[in-house]
């Protein structure tokens, strides 16, 4: 059973949480601030954490960057009543998979914790199988219909890491940082660069997936049927 850990000072938003998602099946507990949240975890770790922004002791920024810190594939999403486009690239800077603003309604929380934990289970693998869209990272290969690439391994491990988490928003750094590494010297219109190149390798299957501009955040692949 998946255990979700619920971090949220609100005694009546962490009940009505942490009821919605006792009754999905997931195993729940909860807290009241980052400090009791980084307790919980060293008792017992939780699969997945969602967590509010605004908390006293330890906040959700500096829990999220500490979380991340300790366990780099900890699927985390944040809950908060800032709407404003820079507090959500705060938050996916810091780590989070996901960012889900106040108020809302509690099925969606529940649609957005399995699409994170499937991503997760997808990005585990070293092989991708998205219907016909298949990616071999040992063999490095992508395949869609029977249909095989040799991709530029750039191109490659971009391609790989869109597709290890469909539906998620990568800011231009974090792609910079997971495929060209922190040393890299150039500057985001590198990410820009190599999207176009596989847009255009890739136009003939946007029937099948497709790499959508998420305006002032980044990119995300999406799969035909998903919004």
């Amino acid at each position: 059973m998946t255990s979700v850990l619920v971090v949220e000072d609100d005694a009546h938003m962490q009940e009505m949480v942490l009821f919605v998602l006792s009754r999905e099946g997931y195993r729940v507990r909860g807290a009241v601030n980052g400090r009791e949240a980084l307790a919980e975890m060293e008792k017992l770790p939780a699969d997945l954490v969602v967590l509010d922004v605004m908390m006293p002791v330890m906040d959700g920024w500096d829990l999220c960057r500490e979380l991340r810190r300790l366990n780099p594939e900890l699927p985390i999403i944040m809950i908060t009543a800032k709407h404003e486009t820079s507090q959500k690239v705060k938050g996916f800077d810091l780590g989070a998979d996901d960012y889900l603003v106040k108020p809302f309604d509690p099925q969606e929380l529940v649609v957005r914790i399995k699409a994170v934990l499937r991503r997760y289970r997808i990005a585990a693998d070293k092989r991708i199988v998205l219907g016909s869209f298949k990616l071999d990272r040992l063999q490095g290969t992508v395949s869609i219909d029977g249909a095989n690439w040799h991709l530029p391994p750039k191109e490659f491990d971009l391609l790989y890491q869109l597709a290890s988490y469909p539906g998620q928003i990568f800011l231009r750094e974090q792609l910079i940082e997971t495929v060209w590494g922190f040393d890299h010297e150039g500057d985001e219109r590198t990410v820009d660069v190599h999207i176009k190149r596989l847009r255009e390798r890739f136009a003939a299957y946007t029937h099948l997936f497709r790499i959508v501009t998420v305006r002032g955040l980044g990119y995300r692949l999406e799969m035909a049927g998903d919004d």
